[in-house]
């Protein structure tokens, strides 16, 4: 097969981000829309780009279209090529306006109601003109934002090994307690077994997450299914508002928790649940002046979250990502 002449100027932007946007959307439709073009234009670009290629990009079916083995290689170097021009476009902006650029993080659950904010703050001291975009979604939603330069960086659990384009770095290592309202009937036991609490209703993070994995295998190691009466949810203002009104025990991050007095943690040991809290970058990618601003404001406020069992060099480690 012979190479395509992807310089020849027959390749525009409009096709790299539209084959991101199928993709994502799953659908020539929903592309088009986020675009803003017409579905008989999206239509007309991708088989332009596919003449271009010489190869199908996408199987068309009832449901929409599914990218072919060609279509995910070149939708991946798409998304490298639009990360570029965004950084480009970002650069010479913080370059004329010297401390006046914008950082773009990603967050989930585990990064995003302690460390995150304390880190914005003591960065906005140090540059308060200095933008900060915090955009919360899933962890897969979020690495499709950073490998297309949506996003700066992902700050979140890590649950796997840097890699596939990705620099993961340790921030702190947390554990992960049960929590109930300061009010609660359990709130003041001494001692509580994670039998006795099947009574009573439970918030539990999404199936799609690592830790809700790793709370059915403690249920399962007790020999004990998941509880019907339950919440699924990682939305830390739905999960508190249900702790302060309700009788329900949910599963949270410790640091969550640590100052809030309004809640309290059970005595119930969850020692083979925990994670690390980590950033997530492109390892191909030169952040901007502002992203590398917010990085150390991370580091140095993390430096400070560490629990005194851990060591500094073992809170520095390479970790792994996302729930």
């Amino acid at each position: 097969m012979e190479i395509p002449r992807l310089l020849d100027g027959r390749l525009k932007f409009r096709h790299l981000l539209l084959v991101d946007a199928l993709v994502r959307q799953g659908t020539v439709v929903g592309a088009a829309a986020e675009l803003h073009v017409t579905q008989p234009a999206a239509t007309r670009s991708l088989h332009e780009l596919e003449d271009i290629l010489g190869v199908p990009l996408f199987e068309r079916g009832p449901r929409g279209v599914t990218a072919t083995v060609f279509g995910q290689a070149f939708t991946q170097h798409a998304r490298a090529v639009l990360a570029q021009l965004n950084q480009a476009g970002r650069h010479v902006v913080e370059l004329a306006e010297a401390d006046r650029g914008t950082a773009v993080v990603g967050t989930h659950l585990a990064g995003s109601n302690v460390l995150l904010p304390r880190a914005i703050a003591a960065l906005k001291r140090e540059h308060p003109y200095l933008t900060v975009v915090v955009r919360e979604a899933t962890p897969e939603a979020l690495l499709l934002d950073l490998e297309a330069g949506r996003v700066d960086m992902i700050v979140g659990r890590l649950t796997a090994p840097s890699g596939e384009g990705m620099l993961r770095r340790t921030l702190y290592d947390e554990s992960v307690e049960l929590v109930v309202g300061a009010s609660h009937a359990l709130a003041a036991r001494a001692e509580v077994t994670l039998t006795e609490l099947l009574d009573h209703p439970w918030i539990v993070p999404g199936p799609q997450t690592v830790l809700r994995r790793e709370v059915e295998e403690l249920f399962a190691r007790s020999g004990l299914g998941l509880p019907h009466n339950r919440v699924e949810t990682t939305s830390f203002l739905t999960v508190r508002q249900l702790l302060l009104e309700t009788d329900v025990v949910a599963v949270l991050p410790g640091l969550i928790v640590r100052d809030d007095t309004r809640l309290a943690r059970l005595p119930v040991r969850l020692e083979q649940v925990g994670h690390s809290v980590g950033l997530t970058v492109s390892a191909t990618r030169t952040l901007s002046p502002s992203a590398q601003a917010l990085i150390r404001s991370l580091e140095e406020t993390a430096a400070h979250m560490t629990p005194p069992h851990v060591s500094g060099a073992d809170a520095g480690a390479s970790g792994a990502e996302h729930p």
